[in-house]
């Protein structure tokens, strides 16, 4: 029989990271003594589910609520502590201060797990602290917001935020008879993606009658509406704050704890702080990101759980590693879905990556079988390596299937060759026989190879307007009459072979087709005739139709 003194394990946070790792201990260590400290009144609830509550998605409240403090003593024995503060650790004498109503008392610990996550930035401006002014991020919040929309019936609301949670919210307002504004101060929505996506988004947005403003933001909030930082207001009877997220590090601060570049937590990769006996897991710290190693913070649900389940096992001796995060995120608009992993191709950029980009517009599944919805792909590339770096998508169908491929490989550090070798399942109802991932892998290997190289809809653009080059239309008639362009050579491309003679071969081509292909096409008809320094637009008018810059009269 094992008479060792039981490990007293203490966790601050009882959401996601907290109540995972408290589960892991307990899977390891029967007799250790396990405390939940939850400064809230709940603990382990599904806040990745708050706004579809509001929708009405979700009918039952109970549903939310994961586990309780007495179901969690019962499954687990483990002793969850709710309305209870950590507000300070005695690193010396292994000790957590917490706050309750009765006051203050410490609590021992032989290993100390923080996962206090983040709490949402609510902006200094005058008149957000009204009762119409809201946050989204615990039970309560939603309950507020639920009561003020069944009593007051608000006909008009602002979200200030284009992120995951402001969108969510969106979405879950309208549903509710709400007329939204979404307001964001960067220069779009989803600023995760990159702006051809967030372009794509905003239209989504607007095709349900939303309104949105990017390039703006709150300036002050009156009983009615609020006033934006153009000088312009929007009409609100509710608003809802989504400007952001603040890791909650006052308690890892005071007690001397390091702090990362990033504003995060800083731990090893067994989730360790700078204190040995302290270990952390979630929104607070910052981690390495899996494609360029730099570190950043990475706030999701999937993170923090796996981050917990590390910590949990490894506050027993474990030596589990996490080895970083992709950032893979999904977010749900009305009927289509928004979706990434890895990098951007503006993050890869800034990272000095030497970057290619390939974009695949096609139906999720062929196009003779009924039903097909329109899927926007994208993939970033190392232009050297032929590394994949980061893949983003937007569409009806198929969306999250394409970025959970994309994210596997991500994680295995597959290339486009590995790529376009995926054996991924076809049949007509669900797929075509080359699956978009691998059409993109075929564009960006075409592109790294030279046998079709690629400009991006912006480096085209750049060049031109600067004198260098000339764009060749080759889309049909009909798709030229309906997004004319003007300033450039229209020739279609089925009768590229027989006007040869008109196209310029002094200094470079560059080729606009509908979505890439017949523009790959013409590009070898051209280099097989002579023509040298001829490119693809990737991704042809379907993505350069997002890019903002270019002047199509619609």
């Amino acid at each position: 029989m094992n008479h060792q003194t039981p490990k007293k394990i203490l966790i601050v946070g009882g959401v996601a990271g907290g109540a995972t790792a408290a589960a892991r201990v307990r899977r390891l260590d029967e007799r250790a003594e396990i405390t939940v400290l939850e400064k809230g009144p709940y603990v382990s609830f599904a806040n990745c589910g708050l706004p579809y509550f509001i929708s009405r998605d979700i009918q039952r409240r109970s549903s939310l609520l994961l586990q309780t403090p007495e179901g969690f003593y019962s499954r687990y024995r483990v002793n969850v502590r709710t309305k209870t503060e950590a507000v300070g650790i005695d690193r010396k004498k292994k000790e957590v201060i917490v706050s309750t109503a009765n006051g203050e008392e410490r609590i021992p610990y032989d290993k100390l797990i923080l996962a206090q996550g983040g709490s949402p930035i609510v902006p200094p401006l005058p008149g957000v602290d009204q009762e119409h002014v809201f946050k989204l991020w615990t039970i309560p919040d939603m309950d507020r917001i639920h009561k003020f929309i069944d009593e007051r019936k608000p006909a008009n609301a602002v979200v200030a935020g284009g992120g995951f949670i402001g969108l969510e919210m969106a979405e879950a307002l309208h549903a509710r008879g709400i007329q939204v504004t979404v307001v964001e101060l960067a220069p779009q929505v989803m600023i995760q993606m990159d702006k051809e996506f967030g372009a794509m988004v905003k239209a989504g947005l607007e095709e349900k009658g939303l309104a949105v403003r990017t390039g703006v933001g709150l300036a002050s909030v009156t009983s009615g509406s609020v006033m934006l930082s153009d000088g312009s207001s929007v009409d609100a009877q509710m608003v809802l704050l989504s400007v952001g997220v603040r890791p909650e590090l006052t308690l890892a601060r005071n007690a001397g704890l390091t702090i990362g570049a990033s504003g995060g937590l800083v731990v090893s990769d067994t989730m360790q702080t700078s204190d040995p006996h302290i270990y952390a897991a979630g929104d607070m710290v910052e981690v390495t990101h899996k494609v360029h190693g730099k570190t950043l913070r990475i706030p999701l649900a999937g993170p923090a759980n796996r981050q917990g389940r590390i910590a949990g096992t490894n506050v027993l001796g474990g030596s589990m590693r996490y080895r970083g995060a992709l950032g893979t995120a999904v977010v749900k608009i009305f009927s289509k879905t928004a979706a990434s992993t890895g990098l951007s191709e503006k993050m890869a950029r800034d990272a000095g990556l030497t970057v290619g980009v390939a974009y695949v517009f096609k139906d999720d599944h062929v196009t003779y079988y009924p039903g097909g919805k329109p899927l926007a792909l994208k993939i970033i590339y190392e232009m050297t390596t032929g590394r994949l770096l980061g893949g983003q998508a937007y569409g009806e169908a198929g969306v999250e299937k394409r970025i959970d491929v994309l994210a596997t490989a991500l994680h295995g550090r597959m290339t486009l060759e590995d790529l376009s070798e995926l054996d991924l399942a076809y049949a007509p109802p669900f797929n075509s026989a080359n699956d978009p991932v691998n059409m993109a892998s075929f564009v960006g290997q075409n592109n790294i190879s030279g046998h079709s190289p690629l400009r991006t809809p912006d480096e085209t653009l750049a060049a031109v307007v600067s004198g260098t080059g000339t764009i060749l239309d080759v889309r049909t008639l009909g798709e030229q009459s309906k997004a004319p362009l003007s300033g450039v050579l229209h020739i279609p491309a089925d009768e590229v072979r027989d006007r040869l003679s008109e196209v310029p071969k002094d200094g470079p081509l560059y080729i606009l087709s509908k979505d890439g292909f017949l523009g790959h096409t013409t590009l070898r008809i051209l280099k097989a005739e002579g023509w040298n320094e001829v490119y693809n637009i990737a991704g042809g008018y379907s993505a350069a139709r997002w890019t903002g810059n270019w002047n199509f009269t619609v």
